[in-house]
């Protein structure tokens, strides 16, 4: 049957809304962690060093494990890879709440941390077999958006099951692991690992992405590792991303402690408070995108679209953050930090959008370089942040954050997304 003047369906937002969710799961459980954070202190006597470290071991091997990640999904596929990851991570979320010490929620967490690291740079090799270059940066913002969203949801979720139950801080863990494994078995029974093998769209549709993105070639292929490790912008990139996700790292893992700790929030309402400046992110996420697509289709320019939001996003953010740390009122204060989290989240969209338009193929492989060297930075985030916040105070580890975010922004002036990173076999032949 042909399609010849059909409109072109859109079952690639269907895949996008799928990527989305699981952006979504992925930080249900990650910032789950950090509320839980003040909860599981008290019954276990950890004082904050004690804390960070645990938090620590999920964060390393977040970070170790994005490579290996982003390879697996490039290697198998994003259809079996993303649905394997999910529901490894899902099960040791519910195996944390045997937890009986520092040591056994560390191992608990790095396993954890084993399986998310997987999730972001496959979700991205997803999108990049069906999502048009114009759609991405709005794409990838509206994936952090989902995630952003579940940061600006799970606190107030999260206290209420805690003070709803006799089983405490574990209620959420085993609640939000069986929502990831229900997910996974959803994913792997609907996705396709590009829009030929899938029975959804029709030609029309099909032969728009085909003709954005060219064809992709069958069978398993070997990531140009070398290609795309000699590329200085490789590593330009990264260590952009290492700052943001460095400051990103603290308000994931420390903004709720520092929130009871440093500005006499209780428990009990913490999580709202710690809700707001997460919205305001959810609402950069979305901008970032839109704006960095909307320059792109006006100008062409690849380069412009994406150095100017994130320059504006990171060094906004630096002056944001300045005023929240030193502001006496509480309620200003954290009017401040949403203004800093919203423009730091204009910027990961738009990130994120680069390693499609530098990786094609491989952006699974790109996307996980870039996201190892943010996650060293989350890493480092967590312990340094508590020995920070410990020996000279909670502001000091505010003024780490908008050092960081200057320099990125002045490392966003020379990444430049109009190059990809690797030349395909027949090119280098040719």
């Amino acid at each position: 049957m042909t399609t010849t003047g059909a409109r072109p369906t859109r079952i690639r937002y269907v895949v996008l809304a799928f990527v989305i969710t699981a952006y979504f799961i992925t930080y249900l459980d990650r910032v789950l962690l950090s509320v839980a954070t003040p909860f599981i202190e008290r019954e276990f006597s950890f004082d904050t060093i004690t804390m960070g470290w645990v938090l620590f071991c999920y964060s390393i091997a977040y970070a170790m494990f994005q490579i290996p990640g982003g390879w697996f999904g490039d290697r198998v596929g994003p259809r079996l890879a993303l649905a394997c990851v999910v529901i490894w991570w899902s099960a040791f979320t519910a195996l944390t709440t045997l937890s009986w010490s520092a040591a056994s929620m560390g191992v608990f967490l790095f396993l954890i941390g084993m399986g998310e690291a997987g999730s972001f740079p496959i979700s991205n090799r997803a999108l990049s077999r069906w999502m048009l270059p114009a759609e991405r940066a709005v794409s990838q913002g509206a994936t952090h958006a989902g995630s952003r969203s579940a940061a600006t949801v799970t606190p107030v979720i999260v206290v209420a099951l805690i003070g709803a139950s006799s089983l405490g801080w574990r209620l959420p863990f085993l609640i939000f692991a069986v929502i990831g494994i229900v997910w996974a078995v959803a994913w792997y029974g609907w996705y396709r690992n590009s829009p030929g093998e899938h029975s959804a769209p029709n030609d029309a549709e099909r032969a728009r992405i085909v003709g954005a993105l060219g064809v992709f070639k069958s069978g398993k292929r070997r990531v140009p590792w070398k290609q795309i490790l000699s590329k200085p912008q490789m590593w330009l990139l990264g260590a952009m991303y290492f700052c943001y996700a460095y400051d990103i790292g603290v308000f994931l893992s420390w903004f709720p402690k520092y929130l009871n700790a440093a500005r006499g929030i209780e428990l009990s309402s913490m999580g709202l408070y710690a809700s707001v400046p997460f919205f305001a992110g959810l609402l950069g996420d979305i901008s970032g995108g839109v704006v960095s697509d909307s320059v792109l289709k006006r100008t062409g320019n690849v380069k412009l679209a994406r150095r100017l939001v994130s320059v504006a996003g990171f060094w906004t953010s630096a002056v944001a953050v300045l005023l929240a740390a030193f502001s006496a009122d509480p309620i200003v204060s954290i009017a401040w930090f949403s203004l800093a989290l919203f423009a730091l989240e204009l910027t990961v969209g738009v990130s994120w959008a680069i390693t499609l338009d530098v990786g094609g193929e491989f952006a699974g492989s790109v996307s996980a370089v870039m996201n190892t060297l943010g996650n060293l930075g989350a890493a480092i985030a967590v312990a340094l942040t508590a020995w920070l916040a410990s020996r000279f105070g909670w502001t000091s580890a505010f003024l780490v954050i908008a050092g960081l975010a200057v320099i990125a922004g002045l490392l966003a002036l020379t990444v430049d997304a109009s190059h990809r990173f690797y030349r395909d076999e027949d090119e280098v032949a040719a």
